[in-house]
Order: structure tokens, then C-alpha cells, then sequence
């Protein structure tokens, strides 16, 4: 999709704000430098909105209803895009992936999909009970090639101790997919650690969360069991960053956190 064209209305809430922000735009003669000194944005990130990359902010929402006089269309739209998960935002958060050039993920419960061994990713599909379950391995497994391919992003990665406990799969898969861990770990573009159990409560507990850098910015990614949410406002991405930092402050270092997979997987 060319960045200026705003996505389909049907996809999702967001997508219908994109493209009724486009629309009333246009209907009222308007040009996206105008929009931009009413928000008080660049007109770049204007074009980002109207495309579905970036998203509105409710003080904006309050300028454009007024200034359109839409009767609050904008903030009616907002309100109820901000209400829940939507799990077609997997799908654009996909996309992102793939051309990020710089992932930050923090995962308390399981081991992420970037680094999960078929096996592994066999156990936990098969659970969910998937209508195709070998073509959802091998489609979780083929987003692995972002880790290996030419310009891979450089991937920061915090996970909690807690997460090599259960047996997904059983001893053998659980043992596979630590040694490939450990692997990992030692691409040059790979920083992985580990954040112990004697860190105590902190704010990992509040549950896994990704922060990907692309061309457009810094993008945020709250994991749910219903499909999760994109995070696209600068504000809230960079509160986000600034916990996966606090985070990484009491995780082990790099060697150490190899070692204490070593311990792991020969005690599995």
C-alpha cells in the first residue's frame, strides 16, 4: 500500500479513523500542511496517520471534530478503537517485523516466537488446538529469517527466568529449545539475557511487551492472548522503551545469563 493512500475502513477502528481523516480532509480542500499546523505535527507524520502507521491522539481527535465539525466523530472512533485488543493488528505488526531494523522484546511467560524451536512452537500451537497446525509451525518458524538475513535487525531480548520452567513439550523439546537459546545468543545481532527470579517483582510483571524501530519511527507491541495491540503514539513507545530499559538493569549480563542456560538446560 503507497503511504498516502489510507488503508481499508473495514480492517479495523484504526484504519477507519486513517481513512475518515483523509476523507474529510480532501472533502473540505485541505492539504496536509494545513492539517499539520492545527495538530501541531510535521506533515510526514500526517501522511503517517492518514496511511494507518501512526495513531491519533484524543486532543487531536477534539481539533479535527472541531474544525470539521463532525459532531465527534473522531472521538467516538478513538474511544472505542482504544477499548480492546484487535487481532488484526497481528497482522500489521508482522509487517513491521519485517522490516525493523532494531526489535526490543521482553517475554515473562514464554519463550518469544522469534526464538522458539518447531518443537517448541509445536507443543504450545497444538494447545490452542489450530486448524492446520503444521502450516502454523512453519509460518511462525519462517519469521525466523529476519534474524539470519542481510541487514537483520539487531535484536535485544529479556527473558524471565520463569520461562524455562515448564516442560512445553516435554524434557526433550524443553532442552532443544534451550540449547537453541544459547545458540542464538551468540549471533552477532542477538543480545540475550536473562532477568532472574531473584530480581523479585518488577515491571516485566505487568507482561510481555515489544518495541521495534522502522523507517517511520519506534513502534510499540503489547502481547495478549487475543491478538495483543499496536502501540503507535510516541509517548506511550517511549514509555515503553523506558521500561524495557529499567528492566534490562536487573537482568544478568550476557555471559552470565548464557551460563545460567547452560544450568537450565543440563538440569532439564
Amino acid at each position: 500500500m503507497n503511504v498516502n493512500e489510507p488503508p481499508d475502513p473495514r480492517l479495523n477502528l484504526w484504519a477507519t479513523i486513517a481513512f475518515y481523516l483523509r476523507f474529510f480532509r480532501t472533502q473540505h480542500g485541505q492539504t496536509g500542511d494545513t492539517v499539520a499546523r492545527w495538530l501541531n505535527r510535521s506533515r510526514s507524520s500526517i501522511s503517517r496517520l492518514e496511511s494507518g502507521e501512526s495513531q491519533l491522539k484524543e486532543n487531536e481527535a477534539k481539533i479535527l471534530d472541531a474544525r470539521w465539525n463532525t459532531g465527534g466523530l473522531f472521538g467516538v472512533l478513538l474511544w472505542f478503537a482504544r477499548l480492546g485488543h484487535d487481532p488484526n493488528w497481528n497482522k500489521n505488526y508482522l509487517a513491521f517485523e519485517e522490516r525493523s531494523s532494531e526489535i526490543r522484546m521482553y517475554e515473562g511467560q514464554l519463550v518469544p516466537d522469534l526464538f522458539q524451536t518447531p518443537g517448541y512452537a509445536r507443543a504450545l500451537l497444538l494447545a490452542g488446538r489450530p486448524k492446520n497446525l503444521e502450516k502454523s509451525v512453519e509460518a511462525r518458524i519462517a519469521r525466523q529469517t529476519v534474524l539470519h538475513r542481510a541487514s537483520a535487525p539487531e535484536v535485544w531480548v529479556l527473558i524471565a527466568e520463569t520461562v524455562l520452567g515448564p516442560d512445553v513439550g516435554g524434557r526433550d523439546v524443553m532442552r532443544e529449545q534451550i540449547a537453541h537459546l544459547i545458540r542464538l545468543s551468540h549471533l552477532p545481532n542477538v543480545i540475550l539475557r536473562i532477568v532472574p527470579n531473584s530480581a523479585g517483582a518488577n515491571e516485566g510483571l505487568d507482561g510481555p511487551f515489544k518495541v521495534l524501530r522502522v523507517k517511520e519511527g519506534e513502534i510499540g507491541y503489547l502481547v495478549a492472548p487475543n491478538g495483543g495491540r499496536l502501540e503507535l503514539d510516541t509517548e506511550e513507545v517511549a514509555g515503553l522503551r523506558k521500561r524495557f530499559d529499567r528492566i534490562g538493569a536487573i537482568a544478568l549480563p550476557v555471559e552470565m545469563s548464557r551460563a545460567l542456560l547452560k544450568d537450565a538446560m543440563e538440569n532439564t
